[in-house]
C-alpha cells in the first residue's frame, strides 16, 4: 500500500514529466540502434524495459534508463562479430547477470568515491555535447544519428565542423519550426500567466506545433515543408505478423561461445560505470536530495537487461539526457520514467504514424535547452571561485568528456583529483612550528592523524633541513596510523643524526605499538624573551623600590 502511495501522490507533475521524457528518449532510442547496427525496434525495447522495469525496481526517484550512446561502439562490433542478432542477445543476457551479481555483493558503493566535482564535470561536459549536436538537427541537418555523443562522427565530421557543414545545408523550414519552439519552451518557464497550464509541459505544445507548422507548409505546397527524411522515422508494422516479428529471442546456442561471454562483461563493466556515474549525477540535480541505493540499482540494471534481451532489446544503463530531461520537467518521484516507459509501448502500439510527423528540429530545440541546463556559466564560473583545486578536475572532466568520451573524460577528472589529494596529504602531514627563545629555539613538528608511506619524502626533507644544536619536539598525540618508514626516519634522525649533531629530539604522544619510547619530559621549560624581558622588568622595579626603602 505504501508503494500505491509514493508511486502516485504526485501524479501530475510526473505525469507531464514522464511525457517529455517520453518525446525526448524517442528518437534517442531510435538513433542508437541505428547506429548500433541493430534493427530499429530494439532500441524502443530497451526504452520501454528501462521504464517499465528498472523504473519500478529501481529506488531512483528521477533517474531514467535506456540505451546508451557510450555503448553503440560495442554493440557494433560484437553485432558484426557475431553475424547474428540474436547470438549479440545472449551477451546482454550475461551481462545482466553479471550485474545482478555485482549489485548482490555490493559494487555500487565504489559511486560513493566519485568527487563531485567530477561528476558536476560530466554533467557539464554532457550539456556541451548535447548542445554541439543538436544545433546541426535544429538547422535541418541530420546527416548525424540522434543520440550520438562521440567527437567523430560516423560521417567523418567532428562536433565542430558539423557546425561550420550546417551553412551548407540549412533547411528554413527546420529554422522557422526551430524558432518557435524556442519561443514556446522559454515562455512556458518565463511569464507568470503560464502558470496556470503548468500541467502541460512546454515541450508537448512545441511539438505539437512543429507538427502543426509543418502540415501547414506541406497543405500549401511551401517550400518550407520539411521532408520525411528530418522527421521522426519510427517503423510501422503492417500486420500483425510484422509485429511478431519484432521480438527477437536470444540464441542460447552462442553460450558456450568464449566471446559471447567476453562481451557480455564488457558491457556489464562499461554499462555498471555509467550507470553509477549518472545516478550520482541524478542525485546531484534532485532538488530534494534523496539519495539512491546504487546496490539495488546495480540489481535493476541487471534484470532490466535479461528481460530486454530476451524480447530483443539492447542494453540499457541510466542515462544523463533523459534523466536530466525528467528532472528539468518536473518529475517529483520514479513514477515519471515509468509513465515514460508505458507511453513508449503506447507509440509503437497506437500512434506510429502520427509520431513519425515530429519535426527532429523541435526535438533538438528541447534537447538545447537541457543543455544549457547542464553547463550554465553559472556552474563554471561557481568552481572557479571554489579555487583551482577544485575548477582543474572539473574543467578538464569537462573538456575530456566533449573531446572523448563520458568514461575517459572522468577517468582523467579522477586521476587529477587523486593527484590533488595526494599533493595535500603531502602537505598536511604535519604542521611545523618554530619558537624562538633566549636560550635556544624550538622546533615543533605535529604529526597529522594519518602519516603514510606518501609523506616520507616531505618529512624527511623537514628533518633533513632542521640546523645543529636545535631543539626539537616531534608531536604523535593525534595520530592513530603512522607508516613503519616514517617510525624508521624518526627514529634514525633522534638516535643518529640527533647526536652525531647535537640535536636534542623529544617524543612525545607515541603510542605503544609505534615502538618509540617517548621523552620523559617533552615538554618546553625555557622561557619566552616576551616573558623574560617581563620577568626582567618587574626584577629591576622590585629592586628599585627596596633600594628606595634601604634610603629612607
Amino acid at each position: 500500500m505504501s508503494k500505491k502511495i509514493n508511486l502516485f501522490a504526485n501524479l501530475k507533475s510526473d505525469f507531464a514529466s514522464g511525457l517529455v521524457v517520453f518525446l525526448v528518449a524517442l528518437p534517442l532510442c531510435l538513433g542508437i540502434a541505428m547506429a548500433s547496427g541493430a534493427p530499429l525496434f530494439s532500441g524502443i525495447i530497451s526504452g520501454i524495459i528501462g521504464g517499465l522495469v528498472v523504473g519500478y525496481l529501481s529506488q531512483s526517484h528521477i533517474s531514467v534508463s535506456g540505451p546508451a550512446a557510450g555503448l553503440t561502439a560495442i554493440i557494433l562490433t560484437a553485432i558484426t562479430d557475431f553475424g547474428a542478432f540474436d547470438i549479440f542477445l545472449t551477451a546482454v543476457f550475461i551481462a545482466g547477470l553479471i550485474q545482478l551479481a555485482l549489485g548482490f555483493i555490493k559494487a555500487g558503493s565504489i559511486s560513493n568515491y566519485f568527487p563531485t566535482n567530477v561528476i558536476e564535470g560530466m554533467l557539464a561536459g554532457i550539456g556541451v555535447i548535447i548542445i554541439l549536436k543538436q544545433i546541426p538537427h535544429a538547422f535541418g541537418y541530420d546527416a548525424d544519428f540522434e543520440g550520438d555523443q562521440s567527437f567523430i562522427q560516423n560521417n567523418g565530421d567532428n562536433s565542430f565542423s558539423s557546425l561550420f557543414e550546417v551553412f551548407n545545408h540549412i533547411q528554413l523550414g527546420a529554422v522557422v519550426i526551430t524558432v518557435v519552439s524556442l519561443v514556446i519552451l522559454i515562455s512556458w518557464d518565463k511569464f507568470s500567466f503560464l502558470k496556470k497550464l503548468k500541467l502541460i509541459p512546454g515541450a508537448l505544445i512545441a511539438v505539437t506545433s512543429g507538427i502543426i507548422l509543418n502540415e501547414v507548409f506541406i497543405a500549401t505546397g511551401s517550400s518550407l515543408a520539411i521532408s520525411a527524411n528530418h522527421l521522426v522515422s519510427l517503423p510501422v508494422p503492417t500486420s500483425f505478423d510484422e509485429f511478431k516479428a519484432i521480438i527477437v529471442t536470444p540464441n542460447f546456442a552462442g553460450i558456450t561461445n568464449p566471446k559471447v561471454w567476453v562481451t557480455g562483461l564488457t558491457i556489464a563493466i562499461v554499462a555498471s560505470i555509467e550507470t553509477l556515474l549518472c545516478i550520482e549525477a541524478a542525485d546531484r540535480m534532485d532538488v530534494q536530495k534523496r539519495y539512491t541505493n546504487t546496490n539495488v540499482e546495480l540489481k535493476a540494471q541487471g534484470i532490466g537487461n535479461m528481460i530486454s534481451s530476451l524480447l530483443g532489446g539492447l542494453p540499457m544503463t541510466s542515462v544523463v539526457v533523459r534523466s536530466s530531461a525528467n528532472n528539468n520537467a518536473g518529475a517529483k518521484s520514479k513514477m515519471s520514467t515509468i509513465i515514460h516507459g508505458v507511453l513508449l509501448l503506447l507509440s509503437v502500439l497506437i500512434v506510429p504514424v502520427l509520431l513519425n510527423k515530429i519535426p527532429l528540429a523541435t526535438l533538438a530545440t528541447i534537447l538545447i535547452l537541457v543543455g544549457y541546463k547542464l553547463a550554465k556559466p553559472a556552474t563554471i564560473k561557481h568552481f572557479w571561485e571554489k579555487g583551482k583545486y577544485q575548477f582543474i578536475p572539473f574543467i578538464a572532466t569537462l573538456v575530456a568528456v566533449v573531446a572523448t568520451d563520458l568514461l575517459k573524460g572522468v577517468m582523467l577528472g579522477m586521476v587529477i583529483s587523486i593527484i590533488f589529494i595526494l599533493r595535500g596529504n603531502l602537505k598536511r602531514a604535519y604542521s611545523f612550528k618554530k619558537e624562538e627563545y633566549v636560550d635556544g629555539d624550538v622546533i615543533h613538528i605535529d604529526l597529522a592523524q594519518e602519516v603514510s608511506f606518501l609523506n616520507k619524502a616531505a618529512i624527511k626533507s623537514t628533518l633533513n633541513n632542521i640546523p645543529e644544536n636545535s631543539n626539537v619536539i616531534i608531536n604523535a598525540s593525534d595520530t592513530v596510523y603512522i607508516a613503519h618508514d616514517i617510525l624508521d626516519l624518526i627514529e634514525e634522525f633522534k638516535e643518529i643524526r640527533g647526536k652525531e649533531e647535537n640535536i636534542k629530539v623529544k617524543l612525545k604522544g607515541f603510542k605503544d605499538a609505534y615502538d618509540l619510547e617517548n621523552s620523559t619530559n617533552a615538554t618546553n621549560h625555557v622561557t619566552l624573551e616576551h616573558e623574560y624581558d617581563v620577568a626582567k622588568r618587574q626584577l629591576i622595579k622590585k629592586q628599585s623600590i627596596q633600594n628606595t626603602f634601604q634610603e629612607d
